[in-house]
C-alpha cells in the first residue's frame, strides 16, 4: 500500500505540514517546524505513510512512562490527508506504530482525541479496537 518512513530532516518535516495542518489548523508551517524541533528533544518522533511519492498520512508520538500505563507509545497526532481517507493509509500507519510499540517493549498505544472528532472515535474504537477508559481534563492558562 504505502511506505512508512520516519521524517527527520527539515525538508521532510515541512513536506508533512499540509497533511498535519488538516489536524492542527492553528499552526503555521514555521511554528510547526519550531515546535517539532523542541518536541524532538523531548522524544517526539514523526512518521509518514508515503504513497506514490506523496505523504498521505502522518503520525507524531513519543515513548513515555507513567504509573498507569507503564512504558507506552503516546500518540499525539494521527491524520490522513482528506483526499486519501478511507483507503487504509491511517490504519496502516497506526498498525505500524502498534508494532513499533511492541518492538520497544511498550504496554500499549495511548492517545487523546477531541470530543468533536466522531469519525476518529469510530476509527479507533470500531476499526482498530481501541477502548476509551478515561476522559481528559484540561485547564488552560
Amino acid at each position: 500500500m504505502g511506505e512508512i518512513r520516519q521524517l527527520s530532516t527539515e525538508q521532510e518535516v515541512r513536506e508533512a505540514f499540509p497533511v498535519m495542518n488538516q489536524l492542527r489548523t492553528h499552526l503555521s508551517e514555521d511554528l510547526f517546524y519550531e515546535l517539532f524541533l523542541q518536541m524532538e528533544k523531548e522524544g517526539y518522533t514523526l512518521f509518514a505513510n508515503v504513497h506514490e511519492g506523496q505523504i498521505v498520512a502522518v503520525a507524531g508520538f513519543a515513548i513515555l512512562t507513567n504509573l498507569y500505563d507503564g512504558k507506552h507509545v503516546y500518540l499525539y497526532d494521527l491524520i490522513t490527508d482528506s483526499n486519501a481517507r478511507s483507503k487504509g493509509y491511517g490504519e496502516e500507519l497506526l498498525a505500524f506504530l502498534e508494532s513499533f510499540a511492541l518492538q520497544n517493549n511498550c504496554n500499549c498505544v495511548a492517545l487523546s482525541s477531541n470530543v468533536n472528532r466522531v469519525d476518529a472515535h469510530r476509527f479507533y474504537k470500531e476499526k482498530m479496537n481501541y477502548e476509551m477508559p478515561s476522559y481528559v481534563f484540561k485547564k488552560r492558562f
